[in-house]
C-alpha cells in the first residue's frame, strides 16, 4: 500500500506501468515544488524509505526559505539574461575599459545579447548554453573567441545561479569549447615583397611594421612617428581596439604599459617616407581614415582587395606578416625568449606552442654539440 505524504512535500511514483510496482524492480521517482514554486522532478530512488526521505529533505529546505526570499529569488528569475548582464556588469570592478571590460562587453553585446538576451533567466537550462554554442560555430565565430565568450556567459549565469535565479546550476555539464591552435600558415619572403608591390600605401605601411616590427593588426594601424625612439628602436604603446575604433591599451598589458621592438632600417625609412608624403596627425599617427584613425573596417576592405590580386597561398592572411616577423627572427638565431617579448605574448609558452615548427632543428644541433664536448672531455 502506498504510503502517504503530507500536503505540500509531493509525490512519489513509477513510470513503469508494472502490474505490481511496489515489487518491480524499477526505480522511483519524485515530483516536487522547489522554493521558486516550480514543479520539478527526480528519478533513481530505489525504495520508497529513499523517495520519502529525500522529499522530506526538499520540504524542509523549503519551509526555512523565507517567503520574502523565495519571492525575490522568483522575481530575479523572471529578469532576462539581457537585463541581468546589463546590471552584473558594472559590478565587475575589477574591469574597466581599458583592461579586459572592452572583451568582456564585446562578448555580451555582439554575441550573449543578441543569442539569449530575451530569455529568462530561470529558462536558461544546460541545453540552452549548448544551443548558443552550436549557435556559435554555426555562424563561423573562432574556437579562441568562442572559449572567451562562453566563459564570460559562464560566470553572468553562474551568479544569477548563486542569487537563487534558478534552481538548477544552468552551465552543469557544459564543456567548454576546444581550441586546438593549427600550425600557423608564415609567407615567403617574396610573397611578402609581392604584396607590398600589390597593395595601396597605407595598406602597405601596415604590412611593413607587421613583418619588420612583430606588430599585431592593430598595433600597425596605430603606429606613430613619435613612437620611433631611436635609430632602431620602436616603442609600441597602444593600438587601435577593433571595437571602440580609438586608440587602447596593448592586450595582456595595464594602461600606460609598452614594449620595444627592434626598428629594422627597411621600416624606419618606410615610416619617414610615408611621413614625408602624407604627413602626420597632431599626435603622430600615420594611418588616418575619416574618424580619424585607419580602422578595422577599412583595413578589412584593403585587405581583401589585396589578397584577389594576389596569388594563393593556403591559409596565408594578414596575420600571416606578424607570423613572418617571428620566422625571419627565429630562423636566424634570435632566442626564443626575446621574440616572444617583441611580440608581446603572454608567456614564452605561447610563443613556443605557437612557433615550435618553425625550430626543428634544435634538438638535433643540441645533439651535436653535447656530442662534440662529450668528445672534448673524453
Amino acid at each position: 500500500m502506498a504510503r502517504q505524504l503530507a500536503r505540500g512535500m509531493g509525490s512519489f511514483f513509477k513510470e513503469c506501468g508494472c502490474a505490481k510496482p511496489t515489487r518491480c524492480p524499477h526505480l522511483y521517482s519524485i515530483r516536487f515544488r522547489d522554493a521558486l514554486g516550480k514543479q520539478r522532478e527526480e528519478s533513481g530512488y530505489g525504495t520508497q524509505d529513499d523517495a520519502i526521505e529525500r522529499l522530506s529533505q526538499l520540504y524542509a529546505e523549503k519551509k526555512t526559505t523565507a517567503p520574502s526570499v523565495a519571492a525575490a529569488r522568483r522575481e530575479l528569475g523572471q529578469q532576462t539574461v539581457g537585463e541581468y548582464a546589463k546590471k552584473w556588469r558594472p559590478r565587475q570592478r575589477k574591469m574597466t575599459e581599458y583592461s579586459t571590460g572592452e572583451h568582456v562587453d564585446s562578448s555580451i553585446n555582439v554575441h550573449i545579447v543578441p543569442r539569449l538576451g530575451s530569455r529568462k533567466l530561470n529558462s536558461v537550462t544546460p541545453i540552452v548554453v549548448e544551443r548558443f554554442l552550436d549557435e556559435m560555430e554555426d555562424d563561423g565565430v573562432g574556437r579562441g573567441n568562442q572559449v572567451n565568450i562562453f566563459r564570460v556567459l559562464k560566470t553572468i549565469l553562474r551568479d544569477a545561479y548563486a542569487k537563487g535565479a534558478m534552481a538548477d546550476d544552468p552551465v552543469k555539464g557544459v564543456q567548454e569549447p576546444e581550441y586546438v591552435r593549427e600550425q600557423v600558415a608564415i609567407p615567403s619572403l617574396a610573397y611578402v615583397k609581392q604584396a607590398l608591390v600589390v597593395a595601396d600605401e597605407e595598406l602597405a605601411l601596415e604590412i611593413v611594421v607587421m613583418a619588420g616590427c612583430g606588430l599585431r593588426n592593430g598595433e600597425a594601424r596605430a603606429v606613430n612617428v613619435n613612437n620611433v625612439v631611436a635609430q632602431d628602436v620602436y616603442r609600441v604603446r597602444e593600438q587601435i581596439h577593433s571595437n571602440t575604433l580609438k586608440p587602447a591599451k596593448l592586450k595582456h598589458r595595464k594602461v600606460g604599459e609598452f614594449r620595444e621592438v627592434p626598428l629594422p632600417r627597411s621600416v624606419r625609412e618606410a615610416i619617414e617616407r610615408y611621413e614625408e608624403k602624407h604627413g602626420t596627425t597632431e599626435d603622430g599617427y600615420l594611418l588616418r581614415g575619416p574618424g580619424g584613425y585607419f580602422t578595422e573596417g577599412m583595413e578589412r576592405r584593403r585587405v581583401k582587395r589585396l589578397f584577389a590580386n594576389l596569388p594563393p597561398e593556403e591559409d596565408v592572411g594578414m596575420y600571416g606578416f606578424r607570423h613572418y616577423f617571428a620566422s625571419n627572427a627565429l630562423g636566424n638565431g634570435i632566442p626564443i625568449t626575446d621574440v616572444a617579448e617583441w611580440m608581446g605574448h603572454k608567456s614564452i609558452e605561447e610563443t613556443y606552442r605557437t612557433y615550435r615548427h618553425l625550430m626543428p632543428g634544435s634538438i638535433t644541433k643540441a645533439a651535436r654539440i653535447l656530442d662534440a664536448g662529450l668528445w672534448e672531455a673524453a
